[in-house]
């Protein structure tokens, strides 16, 4: 080996000077260039969470229904009943899908499914978490067309339905899109397959699409900030195949009933540098790797191209030794590129050769994640921004009148961060390859059927960054207990919880103030509903240089199991003449409201009132009065306040209603305020009696009723369904038309 690294070639890398020392002090020796741009990777924000791990720890990570330790496999996986097993997992591909919006967003797609078929689950269901700036540039147009078809168009053709997700607009995210990405797979118990290499002598195979110089370096990318020159780094972002992924999900399925496989695990940050350092690691061996011999779509291709390289569809599989056979008809059969690459040995290094010459011998260990790779304390302090917080006073603001109300009614349903996403949803294709029970009902959460079984998986992602930048801890306290509430509203019980954890740069302390708090408040309410955290994704650097970073956004991935099929829930009114009751306490709350923010351009006000004991017993409640049979639909509170709640559940049927103001709280308030911990159900009247029985000490109040059509207010009528519909259906549509409501 030749070609000694500097120190100056290490920073260009992204590496801290004080990284290079202990790669040195690591390697006995300087490293040369290859081992240089390895650790670069493998220590970048990206791969190794130096800047995240102390707080990630804290995280609750151990449940009974927990199948595979948190953080140690490639996705999380609990038990679900029946003897099936659900692996899922969310990360993000934002800096990819800013870039390069249509392939960022694709392979985004196509890692994460990896992630879970790679453990030997079958992938029957996907969700994502889409944010981008105002929807009346043209950036964001052109940004949110080509992510959510490169979404579409790969989740259509590898044939997993898109069942559910979530889609916000903000200034904040004009320079730094989000797009998180979710997959959800089932298998038997006892069928995981492990991201361990086995003994020594074990053969090393690559097999699927064959390995080119796109996406180079991706996993430095994603570790730095945005910048106007971060078009010139267009080939960090990878290019995906679906039909390809289709061909490597079947083998993967087949290759693992043979027997055969010890380890599997795909490509994606960091390429071949990251499997094999993990994958060794993992079982305390190490690996040597012929470079050479990995199959190339590109000539002449440098040792550390093909080990950077993150070319898409791509999998690492460990072999027993001797049952090479096995596999190698199988990847045949599927026409699939192969090769045997390297061999698993006892050394604890991975060695990389090129044409014989070795040009890297690193232990692997010193690599990943929990082992050699750096972890930081960083301070944080508290946001300046929270000063202006404080100044909010409700008294302020003038209350409106009843006429006023519809106006603004009108406007808020309008609203792109409340408006219909049907625009995004029909270009998904959500029945594809599975039974799907939500294209059936409107409900809380998406709703898949696992076949075979009575049970079902409800799904969901949830995050209000707006509640979060005004108060990190208890804003993703929220986050996690509107996710649980909306599984609840559906008929199920909240199991386990993948975060995906979008923040600006962690060295700037207020960024790492939220990050920090934030963590907290997600390990308090995980507590709190029983989800342990399986697993997730940080991404840091979400800001652009001039320092402006997103709103912190720690989305959260919940999975949810529905025992019966008469649980399923709809948030549609049934029948006319149904009572509507409404759960939980309204207060005099505007706290970052859309009301708030949008109508009245307030930028900075406190999060809306909520209390954890508060909601947990909600949501029991509401469970106990479903798992009764007397609840005929239930829809939780969220952006738009109960106005927009009641709204969606009558557009959802057809019906009208009849609601009464209650007297007490401001009219704003009341309708358009986002105090948590409330949700509204309807019920036949003459289970009134039976559900105050229930509710026993939980807050109450018969509503209204389900009427024929029409919106009605104190018996007078509010205006027809349509005035408040057709706005909400088509706003997304016409503001990307550029007609404006």
């Amino acid at each position: 080996m030749s070609n000694v690294a500097s120190l100056d070639q290490a920073t260009q890398l992204g590496l801290l000077p004080e990284e290079y020392d202990k790669i040195c002090e690591i390697l006995g020796r300087k490293p040369n260039f290859t081992e240089m741009s390895i650790y670069s990777v493998m220590w970048s924000e990206h791969c190794s969470y130096k800047n995240s791990i102390k707080w990630l720890k804290t995280l609750p990570r151990e449940g009974s229904k927990i199948l595979a330790a948190a953080g140690e496999e490639n996705a999380g996986l609990v038990d679900i009943g029946d003897q099936i097993a659900c692996c899922f997992k969310i990360e993000s591909h934002n800096h990819p899908s800013a870039i390069e919006p249509y392939q960022g967003a694709a392979t985004g797609v196509g890692g994460i499914n990896r992630d879970i078929f790679s453990m030997g689950a079958r992938p029957i269901a996907q969700l994502n978490s889409l944010r981008f700036g105002s929807i009346d540039t043209d950036r964001t147009k052109w940004l949110m067309k080509g992510v959510v078809k490169g979404i579409g168009n790969y989740g259509n053709a590898f044939g997993i339905p898109t069942v559910g997700g979530e889609v916000y607009f903000d200034d904040c995210y004009e320079h730094n899109i989000l797009v998180n990405a979710m997959s959800v797979g089932v298998m038997p118990h006892g069928k995981m397959v492990s991201a361990g290499a086995g003994e020594p002598g074990n053969p090393v195979f690559i097999f699927g699409s064959a390995t080119g110089k796109d996406g180079i370096h991706g996993a430095a990318f994603a570790s730095k900030d945005m910048s106007e020159d971060s078009v010139n780094d267009l080939p960090s972002v990878q290019v995906g195949d679906p039909f390809v992924e289709k061909l490597i999900l079947e083998t993967s399925m087949e290759i693992i009933e043979t027997g055969a496989v010890v380890g599997m695990q795909d490509m994606g940050a960091a390429g071949i540098t990251c499997s094999t350092s993990e994958m060794s690691a993992k079982t305390d061996v190490g690996m040597d790797i012929h470079l050479d011999k990995v199959p190339m779509r590109q000539a002449d291709m440098k040792d550390w191209e093909l080990l950077l390289s993150e070319s898409q569809e791509r999998m690492l599989v460990i072999v027993k030794k001797g049952m090479e056979d096995k596999v190698t008809t199988i990847f045949d059969k599927w026409d699939l590129a192969y090769a045997e690459i390297g061999i698993v040995t006892d050394t604890k290094n991975v060695r990389y050769y090129m044409n014989g010459d070795l040009c890297a011998d690193i232990p692997a260990e010193s690599l990943v994640l929990g082992g050699g790779a750096p972890v930081y304390d960083r301070t944080w302090q508290t946001p300046e921004y929270f000063k202006e917080i404080e100044k909010f006073k409700l008294d302020s603001l003038k209350d409106i009148t009843l006429e006023e109300a519809k106006e603004k009614a009108i406007k808020l349903a309008a609203l792109p961060n409340i408006a219909s996403k049907r625009w995004v949803y029909q270009q998904y294709d959500s029945m594809v390859g599975t039974i799907n029970e939500s294209t059936n009902k409107a409900t809380d959460a998406a709703v898949v059927k696992i076949k075979d079984t009575n049970r079902s998986l409800a799904l969901t992602v949830d995050c209000n960054s707006r509640y979060v930048h005004s108060n990190p801890d208890i804003g993703t306290q929220i986050a996690v207990a509107e996710a649980s509430r909306n599984i609840v509203c559906t008929g199920g019980t909240p199991t386990g919880v993948t975060n995906c954890l979008n923040f600006g740069n962690p060295y700037n302390e207020e960024v790492y103030y939220q990050f920090k708090h934030a963590i907290d408040g997600m390990s308090k309410a995980c507590r709190k509903f029983d989800t342990p955290v399986t697993g997730g994704n940080v991404s840091f650097y979400n800001q652009n240089t001039n320092g402006t970073s997103v709103y912190p956004t720690p989305t959260i991935g919940m999975v949810g199991v529905i025992d019966s099929p008469e649980h399923i829930t709809s948030l549609a009114f049934q029948n006319e003449g149904d009572f509507i009751i409404l759960l939980g306490e309204s207060r005099n709350d505007l706290g970052c409201s859309q009301y708030l923010a949008k109508l009245h351009d307030v930028k900075y006000s406190p999060a809306p009132h909520f209390d954890l004991d508060e909601e947990y017993e909600l949501q029991q409640a509401i469970l106990k009065l479903i798992k009764a049979g007397i609840v005929n639909s239930c829809h939780d509170i969220s952006e738009g306040g109960l106005f927009i709640n009641l709204l969606e559940s009558a557009m959802a049927s057809g019906l009208g209603l009849d609601f009464c103001i209650d007297s007490k709280i401001r009219m704003d308030s009341y309708l358009f305020g986002e105090s948590q911990s409330r949700a509204v159900i309807s019920i036949s009247p003459e289970k009134l009696e039976e559900v105050k029985a229930l509710l026993e000490d939980i807050p109450h109040m018969h509503i209204g009723e389900v009427k024929s059509s029409g919106i009605h207010v104190n018996g007078e009528l509010f205006g027809d369904l349509s005035e408040f519909a057709t706005p909400y259906n088509t706003s997304i549509e016409m503001n990307l038309e550029n007609q404006m409501y």
